[in-house]
């Protein structure tokens, strides 16, 4: 026996549930291509080709699906870079360790917290006799029907993504932070800059390759606009706003039994998601000079 061999024979349950979980379902994948018939299984049922897919472009509501998708996850991504970085840099600032310890785990606990314990947080303190509203009340303001308006729920999906997500993006820019030459902010003091100028002339640069392979990266993520997330807050008087790819494909994939058509949809996303993971790795070398091999 080869050394180390009895390590390769520790990956064989994680292989096995790879295989039954994801590679087994993709067989499912033929399901786009036919009129599927659940009686009558993947060889019974007939053949239709691009049927579906045609068929997915004339509903009206494929526009509005894929247009959704694209408008949260893009949002989504910018806040939370955004707010993740300027996090960082203020928090960077922060010399009392236990002070900046104490900080950094409130923020990043709601990362561990499931989207249904979290999507019924969301949903009690913007409900109509939420906090939030309780509030506006007091200062002679209308309360705000937030998880019923297609104009309140976007933001609403971002800014409750935002709260639990970007404490994690933080750390990734804090561990970028430990790699700048403390002797920097040492001659730049020398030179009379004041914090801000350094945060500006020392510590954005020291960062930019790690921000922007972060940018880059995010990319592939355009189709992905958190579908536990939305499948936790909406309703029905919000689909036009907030019903994605995803939302969609269970939609009428489970709930409605279109198997096929949820299949068409489902893959029709995830070429496109492949692409966007290529295009963004191509831009990482390019840019961030960033290779898995």
């Amino acid at each position: 026996m080869k050394p180390g061999f009895h390590y390769h024979l520790m990956l064989i349950p994680g292989i096995i549930l790879l295989l039954m979980f994801s590679v087994y379902p993709m067989f499912g994948i033929v399901m786009a291509f036919q009129d599927y018939n659940p009686t009558k299984g993947f060889s019974g049922s007939p053949w239709v080709g691009w049927e579906n897919f045609t068929y997915m472009f004339e509903l009206p509501d494929s526009y509005l699906i894929f247009k959704n998708t694209v408008y949260l996850a893009v949002s989504k991504i910018m806040a939370n870079l955004l707010l993740s970085l300027i996090f960082a840099l203020l928090l960077n600032e922060i010399k009392h360790k236990l002070l900046k310890r104490s900080i950094q785990t409130v923020v990043y606990f709601p990362h561990f917290v499931s989207w249904v314990l979290f999507g019924g947080i969301i949903a009690q303190i913007f409900s109509l006799d939420g906090v939030v509203n309780v509030i506006l009340q007091m200062l002679g303001q209308q309360p705000i029907q937030f998880m019923a308006s297609n104009y309140w729920f976007p933001a609403l999906l971002v800014g409750s993504d935002v709260w639990k997500e970007f404490g994690f993006s933080t750390i990734i820019f804090l561990a970028a932070l430990t790699g700048i030459n403390p002797a920097l902010y040492e001659a730049a003091g020398i030179d009379g800059a004041n914090r801000l100028r350094m945060m500006w002339h020392v510590t954005l640069p020291g960062i930019r390759t790690t921000v922007i392979l972060i940018a880059v990266l995010s990319l592939q993520n355009v189709m992905n606009a958190g579908f536990e997330q939305i499948l936790n807050l909406y309703n029905p008087l919000v689909y036009h706003s907030s019903d994605i790819i995803d939302t969609y494909v269970y939609r009428i994939g489970l709930l409605q039994s279109q198997y096929e058509l949820g299949t068409a949809v489902g893959l029709l996303k995830s070429v496109v998601s492949i692409l966007l993971i290529v295009i963004s790795y191509k831009m990482a070398v390019k840019f961030a000079n960033y290779r898995i091999f």
